[in-house]
Order: C-alpha cells, then structure tokens, then sequence
C-alpha cells in the first residue's frame, strides 16, 4: 500500500540524497579515525573531519525531517 505521495520523484531524489551523505560521512569519518588512529591525519584535521561529518548528519536530519513532514501532511508543499 502505497500513498499518493510515495511516487513523487523529487522525495525520491532526496531521500536517496540523504541516505547517501549519511552513509558517507559515516565511511569517512570512520576512516579519519583509523587514519587519526595510525598518525597519518594531524589533531587539526581530525576536528575538521568530525566537524564535516556532524554538519552532514545535522543536514541529513533536517532533510530527513522535511521528508517526513511532507509525508504527513501531502497539501503542504
């Protein structure tokens, strides 16, 4: 059972888009931490990483909740 508003492309697009730069920012971050781990990435650049990787998901978030508001309410748009 599928609503009306599940077919829309553009909510498509966008909860694609989200699920992507959160799996990114994951991946990355986590391979900043190994790299930070082993010496190779300076403190600086780590805090610059885990900065990045926490405005990802605060966009993430957002857009996911943006999704999720035009899902419950299909006439707000």
């Amino acid at each position: 059972m599928r609503a009306d508003n599940d077919s829309d492309p553009s909510q498509a697009r966008q909860q694609r888009a989200a699920g992507l730069v959160i799996a990114i920012a994951i991946l990355g971050w986590m391979l900043a931490q190994y790299l930070g781990g082993r010496g190779v990435l300076t403190t600086r650049v780590l805090f610059l990483i885990d900065f990045a990787a926490l405005a990802a998901m605060v966009w993430a978030l957002v857009v996911t909740y943006r999704i999720w508001r035009r899902r419950r309410d299909p006439g707000s748009r």
